[in-house]
């Protein structure tokens, strides 16, 4: 019994009560994230939450050890001062520095859920090293969303009154020998237990918990997001580079049905110019255009000018994206190399000779630039344009006046895009992108156009009718221009946005994005309404076909134009797992195996056929197309041979 006194009794259980507080707290950070974004995420039944909830426990369990692991540590160590006040008000900066902070990404997911439709993720590092103004960008999300804010401090200050009311009362042992004997037992202990959290099993055959298993126990693949919180997904993938050569297939399989290269024989007369928009956060959700046969009760368009420019080219209103940030736009409209899991453009093989749009009209001659009118260098574009090969680069250095600055990301989309029209075209051919700004959060407008265009439903609703007026002014001025009517226009967002209609929250609609093939010209034929499916990586060899470039072309996209006929395999991520579009089916892909398959019509991906389509034959090919993609494109990524 003596020996027993010195178990540290209430130390342990003053411990479990505080890891428990933790717990207590992510559910609630749980839910209200759910709340906040309950359009798009669906849930059926309280029964339904209460199951994600209750498969999130361990990867609570992960987060809140690696946060607490130093804390732990130190509340049990056997160095006699535990008790004391000091050393317990040491202890308690500790906790609620550490899990103060790491809490607080849970809060800011509430609002970049919708933007970024994954849970926050290191690649933040990624997007936020290119950034000058993150301080301003944080600002104005508290000012527009101080709900969240609210929530936040509510939160700590109960968390931290609980805390406190169960203290240690200071005791010194009273013998030494047992007091340590019991202390190693009780490190040994917690270190078995926090291995076994931290690993998300004990089974020394299991892998560590990562993001792709949150899906193990959802209906539909966005109830994941429920079951992750943001502290795990972002310490799981601190440090990862899932880049990694893979073997599925045979060689002769990928040449069959993947046909990493392709070629194209159009004739053409002259060479066109070429002028690539890609516009901020264009979901094709805006546009009335891409909208006509969707059913949408009570549809609203918010692109005017964009609707009547539809009416004259090739458009294409089942389009996917091929990843989820600006900088994935980048890569896969102007070089079809899209975003997995993680994005090509922030891993250690980004920086390598790249076929691309730009390479092969610098091969043809052209004269090729980009613009883009935020501070040279934001977003990483600067950096990525002079890998591709841009001849010259317009920022915000060269744009030269601060007062058509938005105070926040970039030149205003009207002034910029009447900048672009009139320095371009100097030396033709050209082939020209530009990057818009101004339909992006903080969702404002120059305040001379206050009133000017409605506000709709939602806060992005405003901003994009600003930047389709600035395209139509940007017309006005591109028409008068010597170059205009030899010339291809290509129109498509770089990521979706803020989603109002229950159509655009269905899964794989939150990748739909407009696409526009416009040419003055009638010798390119760019006129109609084709309802194939499409994605970004596309753009690349159907520019690459109508310029008649006639080499081979390494491209996991096609020609959209082309008389011959190469199978479509849409592809992008999840930010967890890979999707493809294949045939007449839907496969989510986790590195290893399809994890799901479904109709290529159930868009929301609510029905896995995974099961039910074991023997069919089309499924099994499908699979197998599936893997021999994703080796082909890692293997390339890996190996330098995207060219």
């Amino acid at each position: 019994m003596k020996l027993f006194k010195e178990f540290r009794k209430q130390e342990v259980l003053v411990l479990l009560y505080r890891i428990f507080l933790a717990y207590f707290f992510y559910q609630i950070a749980r839910f209200l994230f759910w709340y906040f974004n309950k359009g798009l995420i669906k849930i059926d039944s309280v029964s339904d939450y209460l199951s994600l909830s209750y498969h999130g426990i361990a990867f609570d369990t992960t987060a809140i050890l690696y946060i607490n692991a130093l804390f732990i540590f130190l509340s049990i160590i056997p160095i006699v001062v535990n008790t004391k006040k000091i050393y317990q008000k040491i202890l308690f900066w500790l906790y609620f520095i550490t899990n103060g902070i790491t809490y607080a990404m849970n809060f800011g997911d509430f609002v970049y859920f919708k933007f970024s439709q994954t849970r926050l993720t290191s690649a933040a590092f990624q997007v936020a090293q290119h950034e000058s103004n993150i301080f301003k960008v944080f600002t104005a999300s508290i000012i527009q969303n101080p709900y969240v804010l609210l929530w936040f401090v509510v939160l700590m200050w109960l968390w931290v009154i609980l805390y406190k009311k169960i203290k240690v009362q200071e005791k010194k042992p009273q013998k030494l020998v047992p007091y340590f004997i019991w202390s190693i037992l009780i490190l040994c202990v917690t270190a078995v237990l926090a291995v076994g959290g931290i690993r998300g099993d004990f089974k020394h055959s299991t892998r560590p918990i990562n993001l792709v298993d949150a899906n193990r126990f959802v209906k539909i693949p966005s109830q994941g997001n429920i079951v992750l919180n943001s502290t795990f997904s972002f310490f799981r993938t601190l440090g990862t580079n899932n880049f990694k050569e893979v073997h599925f297939v045979d060689e002769k399989f990928i040449d069959e049905n993947i046909q990493p290269y392709k070629m194209y024989d159009r004739k053409v007369t002259g060479k066109p110019n070429i002028v690539i928009f890609i516009v901020e956060s264009f979901g094709r959700e805006y546009s009335g255009a891409f909208n006509k046969d969707k059913n949408i009760k009570d549809y609203v368009s918010y692109t005017p000018f964009i609707d009547s420019l539809a009416g004259q080219s090739l458009i294409f209103p089942n389009t996917f994206a091929n990843g989820r940030q600006s900088i994935h736009g980048m890569s896969s409209v102007l070089a079809g190399i899209p975003s997995l899991t993680d994005a090509f453009t922030s891993s250690p093989y980004s920086n390598q000779k790249i076929q691309s749009i730009v390479s092969v009209c610098n091969e043809m001659g052209y004269d090729t630039s980009f613009y883009h009118g935020a501070p040279n260098g934001s977003m990483g574009f600067l950096g990525f344009g002079n890998i591709l090969g841009f001849k010259h680069y317009f920022g915000k250095t060269e744009y030269n006046n601060d007062s058509d600055f938005d105070g926040m990301w970039a030149i205003w989309d009207e002034p910029f895009l009447q900048y672009f029209a009139k320095n371009v075209g100097k030396n033709q051919p050209f082939m020209t992108t530009v990057f818009t700004a101004s339909s992006h959060h903080p969702f404002k407008i120059p305040e001379k156009y206050n009133g000017k265009f409605k506000k709709g439903k939602n806060q992005m609703h405003e901003p994009i009718q600003y930047t389709d007026y600035a395209i139509k002014q940007y017309f006005e001025t591109a028409k008068k221009q010597p170059w205009f009517k030899n010339t291809i226009f290509v129109f498509t967002g770089d990521h979706t946005n803020e989603i109002y209609y229950p159509e655009y929250e269905k899964v794989m609609n939150r990748f739909a994005v407009p696409l526009i093939f416009y040419s003055p010209n009638p010798e390119y034929s760019l006129k109609g309404i084709s309802q194939e499916f499409a994605q970004q990586i596309d753009i690349y060899p159907t520019l690459a076909d109508l310029i008649g470039y006639h080499k081979k072309i390494r491209s996991w996209g096609r020609s959209l134009v082309s008389e011959k006929h190469y199978s479509p395999i849409i592809a992008n991520s999840d930010g967890t797992v890979e999707q493809f579009i294949i045939g007449n089916y839907i496969y989510r892909f986790d590195g290893k195996e399809v994890v799901g398959i479904f109709d290529k019509t159930d868009l929301g991906l609510e029905k896995n056929l995974l099961d039910q389509l074991k023997r069919n034959p089309e499924t099994e090919k499908g699979k197998q197309i599936a893997k021999a993609w994703y080796q082909d494109y890692m293997n390339r990524v890996v190996n330098r041979k995207l060219y």
